[in-house]
């Protein structure tokens, strides 16, 4: 579905077009075209493959999907997919979204996402000092407004290890728990794949050989990785102390899984003493002592009661009951 087809020239918005009339203005000195799609069909990827000339293999990355973050250079052109990551209830949504990008071209193609980048147009456009640098600098901007969208889920991950953290002290561990924490290990690998991916790709983007359509544009796409790489060492901090909560959780279970072993050895203790007493009485010995002692059944239940009596204090001062 075509979202916006508009042509751009000096910075400036010239028209909106119809996409039949865009090679009219490719070749157009100063001009180019930005096209955004949404869930493109085959058939539309095959038409702006004709009108912009888009290699073959990209295309088909495009129409296939689910790719890996990367950026690929064809002759003059750029094609670079990275991944949306959206708050889904008590998931997180992946997208895709693929960028063709041209000397004088821009197309983007977004699939599985219901955020789009209306935002970002309107931003390049209030700026067209910087609008002016070309497809290189919309690149960059579609890129930066993707992973400025990593912060809030990132946010919220750790509002949510906040939150299973107090509910793991403050009551009894359980496996909900290690449930939790696991899921939450599962989000966190999940944006990891979006952005350690993309760090990588838009480090080939400053410094030393950078791609011709991105010249003028290298501070920019600094940012962009220096934003990338809070976000991959704030993943990795999570992970290393949501494995130490699972590592706390259990060993708190462990812990009520022997206060639960205690209690029940010491009401065995407990059971077993007037059981001794009682078997040993039991066994009807003709010559046994006090068998015929008047006083021999008071006596052996006080003696029960005594030493039951003993046990029981002795384990609440160990704190066993």
């Amino acid at each position: 579905m075509l979202i916006n087809c508009a042509v751009y020239k000096g910075g400036k918005k010239l028209a909106d077009i119809r996409k039949e009339d865009i090679h009219n203005y490719l070749g157009m000195p100063g001009c180019f075209v930005w096209v955004a799609l949404k869930d493109a069909t085959p058939e539309e990827l095959a038409e702006m493959q004709g009108q912009f000339g888009l290699h073959e293999l990209a295309v088909e990355d495009a129409s296939h999907g689910h790719q890996r973050p990367k950026l690929e250079e064809y002759g003059d052109s750029l094609y670079a997919v990275v991944h949306t990551v959206e708050a889904a209830g008590d998931e997180l949504k992946v997208g895709e979204l693929s960028i063709f990008a041209g000397r004088n071209y821009l197309l983007s193609v977004r699939n599985r996402t219901e955020q789009g980048f209306t935002n970002v147009r309107n931003r390049t456009e209030r700026e067209p000092h910087l609008l002016k640098l070309g497809s290189g600098f919309v690149l960059y901007a579609l890129i930066d407004a993707v992973v400025d969208r990593y912060f809030p889920v990132l946010e919220d991950l750790e509002d949510e290890l906040d939150r299973l953290e107090e509910r793991m002290f403050a009551g009894t561990p359980s496996r909900e728990n290690i449930e939790a924490l696991y899921a939450l290990k599962q989000k966190l690998t999940t944006l990891k794949h979006a952005a350690g991916p993309l760090q990588e790709t838009t480090g080939k983007l400053y410094g030393g050989r950078v791609p011709e359509i991105c010249a003028g544009t290298q501070d920019y796409f600094r940012d962009v990785y220096d934003h990338l790489l809070r976000i991959n060492q704030s993943i990795d901090s999570l992970r290393d102390m949501l494995t130490t909560a699972i590592s706390v959780n259990l060993s708190l279970l462990t812990i009520q899984e022997n206060e639960t072993v205690k209690r029940l050895a010491a009401y065995a203790a407990l059971v077993a003493v007037p059981t001794m007493i009682a078997g040993v009485y039991g066994m009807n010995f003709q010559h046994m002592p006090e068998l015929k002692w008047i006083w021999g059944y008071p006596f052996s239940l006080a003696l029960m009661v005594v030493l039951d009596g003993y046990l029981f204090y002795r384990f609440r001062k160990a704190k066993w009951l």
